[in-house]
């Protein structure tokens, strides 16, 4: 992911901080610097760092399951609204799906049960609810949260843990790609449903909303598309049978060439048929703007 900035590697895993979350952290910083004094800002900015901790051990969850399965996640990275592990491949075997979803709010389910038992926290309503309200004890107010994750990561929409699992559940009995396709429209559906409320009640929601709408559409069109390559041999998609330029070929029949053909650059020979370079196609009609029609194609020619 672009914008990001590596801080680590763990069991071969690059960890990394999205320039997004960077600035969030400082925002926190500052907003509460400026309005309770240093000491507030220091404890709220603990506390988020505490629990982007735990929000970087629930994408563990699913690379470790992964791993299991054969399934390697060269980075994962923090952003404002979570955490994203890029998986090399989603396994198409439902149960090995299953597992590696429900692995990461187990995690979380576990976090909050050491919480309780041996950090005596009580996750009561208020505590979730006051993320930002330091009379209530940073343990309460992990625990709270680490049930809202592993509950909220469990609505069944895709791209989330829940709309995984619905996928999984889908695939045994409709295949993947249709499971996809309806666990997309669920997870986009309840996509305007965040974006709704989010108008109205809190800002994080909407790009939460833009996040999995946008990340339902891209794993649905990436699924359909590699059931459609499947078993297509790459000879079928390459390009054998290569036009070339003559150096002296003024730009205009050059265009006239390029417009009838697909490849995106092309091959300039000289009269002894050598190859002189490549011209590209932008490159072409750029020049026959700016020089005219007239210039031979040895003129944009590149090495």
């Amino acid at each position: 992911m672009s914008w990001s900035l590596n801080v680590g590697k763990v069991a071969g895993t690059v960890v990394r901080l999205h320039i997004t979350f960077v600035l969030f952290l400082a925002g926190i910083f500052v907003s509460n610097y400026l309005s309770s004094g240093v000491t507030v800002a220091w404890d709220s900015l603990l506390f988020i760092v505490l629990l982007f901790v735990c929000v970087l051990l629930h994408e563990f969850g699913h690379i470790f399951t992964a791993r299991v399965f054969g399934v390697i996640t060269p980075y994962v990275t923090l952003l404002p609204i979570g955490g994203v592990a890029q998986l090399e491949r989603i396994p198409e075997e439902p149960w090995e799906e299953f597992l590696i979803a429900v692995a990461g709010p187990a995690v979380n389910v576990v976090i909050a049960a050491v919480l309780i038992v041996f950090g005596d926290a009580s996750p009561h309503a208020n505590a979730a609810m006051g993320v930002d309200d330091m009379q209530i004890a940073i343990a309460d107010r992990l625990a709270a949260l680490n049930i809202f994750l592993a509950l909220f990561n469990l609505i069944p929409a895709f791209p989330m843990d829940g709309g995984r699992v619905l996928r999984a559940a889908l695939a045994s009995r409709i295949g993947f790609v249709r499971a996809t396709e309806r666990a997309a429209s669920i997870g986009q559906l309840t996509a305007f449903v965040f974006g709704f409320i989010g108008l109205f009640h809190n800002p994080i929601l909407v790009f939460v909303a833009i996040f999995v709408y946008l990340a339902a559409a891209s794993e649905a069109h990436s699924v359909a598309l590699r059931a459609v390559s499947r078993g297509v041999p790459v000879s079928q998609a390459m390009i054998s049978n290569f036009i070339t330029l003559r150096s002296g070929t003024h730009l205009d029949d050059a265009v006239r060439v390029l417009l009838q053909a697909s490849q995106g650059t092309f091959p300039v020979v000289d009269a002894s048929e050598n190859l002189v370079g490549v011209a590209d196609r932008a490159d072409i009609l750029q020049s026959v703007m700016r020089a005219g029609p007239g210039v031979p194609a040895a003129e944009v020619v590149t090495l």
